[in-house]
């Protein structure tokens, strides 16, 4: 049923690409801390070679997964087929976190479309990338993107995001740094 990969291959690329959402997985050192599953979407997620892809972070209540990152740098991504041949395929592997203020989101920002809320690029080195069955993930139809939190973080502005971020983005539910103080 499920394979292992040595690499992110043409094909597997063109698959991940067509989903319309992913997931993200991260856990903390800490055996009593919270483990962090969070999903994403829109378009911002690039392959960048067969053994590493990127994301766009965007603005959001919880700082979780950057929390994790900046601790132990452990990270699954998950996509699941909802439309097609049932199949999920997950990239373990090591994440880092680049803010606006480093050269490494200059150069991938552009990547991406113009979205607002950007507030960090992850960057993940694989170190496994493997495949099953997907037989139990629901057949679904996939309509369109919502527009939420590009509204949401609009009419915010972005004075009004960095004061949010300041305020919400700080430190996870666990107490563990997040971003880091303006100034």
């Amino acid at each position: 049923m499920g394979r292992t990969y040595a690499e992110i291959t043409p094909e597997l690329t063109t698959w991940i690409e067509s989903q319309p959402l992913f997931l993200v997985a991260t856990a903390p050192l800490a055996p009593d801390g919270s483990i962090n599953c969070s999903p994403k979407g829109l378009d911002t997620l690039r392959i960048l070679n067969p053994q590493a892809l990127i994301y766009l972070d965007l603005t959001g209540s919880g700082i979780e997964t950057i929390a994790h990152l900046q601790e132990n740098g452990r990270i699954v991504v998950m996509f699941c087929a909802f439309v097609g041949s049932p199949k999920i395929v997950r990239i373990h592997g090591r994440g880092r976190v680049y803010f606006p203020d480093s050269p490494e989101f200059a150069a991938w920002v552009g990547l991406f479309p113009d979205l607002p809320g950007k507030r960090s690029v992850i960057h993940i080195q694989a170190d496994r990338i493997s495949d099953s069955c997907g037989y139990g993930v629901p057949l679904m139809e996939f309509k369109n993107d919502r527009s939420n939190l590009q509204a949401w973080a609009e009419k915010k502005g972005e004075e009004g995001l960095v004061i949010y971020r300041q305020q919400k983005n700080r430190q996870s539910i666990d107490g563990m740094p997040g971003l880091p103080p303006i100034g």
